[in-house]
């Protein structure tokens, strides 16, 4: 019947199943993960093989990003079995939960941990959006205070850098903390896949890593890396925003916003301002772009502190605020569609939801 352990390898010999099982084979091999609890995403590939032993699985990258793969399991042999072929099965995708925030972490009050919290009951893959430690995002910040409360998913998260990471001189802090996962500690830029989606951190702290200009090595990276992954939806991360209401937007990463744009990328997440707000369609220069444009979100909730604002001037584009309520930010990534959420911490009411 069924050899192997926990998701790693399943292989399967058709012949002689029992009734509760993951395979079932008729004219094909059909997977069902639910016995087990697995996601779509979860499963790599299914191989029918013959009797003898069992291949070594090693599943493709699909992030730049290193990262540490589980223990191999090596199954037993099962029944005597010759195939006619010998096919693979790759499941399609479905869609992937990336939760996250910017602006987490301090020592000196307990709102991390109330997103914190949020974020232990929501699955999927998680995202920062710099500044997540303060004051300074010293190694020994990160250990003591963003370990305790967001570090509880650093398995599954995707960290981007802000402006205090680089308090400590070259971000060491950060770097050291989330290691490969980071990027390449000259850069801290890099991409990856999730689902049908290709993601892209960037690092808007432009003086430290050779500046943000389509011409700099970031914009020819940027130029480079969109070109290789074509994908039908795109999303970048950034820690500065373009645009905001409150406290004004940063020309910096103008030139990451036009490239992106002819690209045709779908949302550019950011923090930076403590508070939330979200854009409708627009392009690089601020115009409505209904069906073509970028969306913005500013997520900078995750709890280190809120900006209040009365929003005096508020920008064209810009369709929901809120600077009272701490909270994340949960997007389902579809593969040809996205839909939003801000959840917002135990005992505050705000919220946003859509699709698009």
């Amino acid at each position: 019947g069924l050899s192997g352990a926990d998701e790693d390898i399943f292989v399967c010999y058709p012949s002689s199943l029992g009734t509760i099982t993951a395979c079932e084979y008729s004219t094909e091999l059909y997977f069902d993960g639910s016995t087990w609890g697995l996601e779509i995403e979860d499963i790599h590939g299914i191989n029918l093989i013959s009797t003898g032993p069992v291949p070594t699985f090693t599943p493709s990258p699909t992030s730049i990003a290193t990262t540490t793969p589980s223990p191999t399991n090596t199954p037993t042999p099962g029944p005597s079995l010759t195939p006619t072929l010998t096919p693979t099965i790759t499941p399609t995708h479905d869609s992937v939960i990336f939760v996250g925030a910017g602006d987490i972490s301090a020592c000196t009050n307990d709102h991390d941990e109330e997103t914190a919290q949020l974020i232990d009951n929501i699955p999927g893959y998680v995202y920062n959006l710099g500044d997540n430690v303060y004051p300074d995002g010293t190694l020994e910040e990160y250990n003591n205070c963003y370990d305790p409360t967001w570090g509880r998913f650093k398995d599954r998260t995707y960290p981007s850098a802000g402006n205090h990471e680089y308090q400590t001189p070259g971000a060491a802090g950060y770097f050291s903390y989330f290691g490969t996962d980071a990027g390449d500690p000259t850069e801290g830029y890099y991409s990856f896949d999730l689902g049908e989606w290709h993601i892209i951190v960037l690092n808007s702290n432009c003086g430290d890593v050779g500046g943000c200009d389509a011409d700099d090595p970031q914009g020819q990276w940027l130029q480079a890396d969109l070109a290789a992954n074509p994908s039908t939806c795109t999303l970048a991360i950034m820690h500065h925003p373009l645009y905001s209401s409150n406290g004004g937007g940063y020309s910096r990463v103008q030139s990451f916003w036009e490239v992106l744009y002819q690209a045709g990328a779908d949302l550019v997440l950011s923090g930076h301002q403590h508070n939330y707000e979200r854009f409708a369609l627009q392009d690089p220069n601020g115009l409505a772009a209904p069906g073509r444009g970028i969306r913005e979100f500013v997520v900078g909730t995750g709890g280190y502190s809120l900006f209040p604002s009365n929003w005096p001037q508020i920008l064209p584009n810009s369709e929901v605020r809120d600077s009272d309520t701490y909270g994340v930010l949960k997007l389902s990534l579809n593969p040809s569609s996205y839909d939003w959420e801000f959840v917002p911490v135990a005992g505050q009411t705000f919220t946003d939801s859509g699709s698009d």
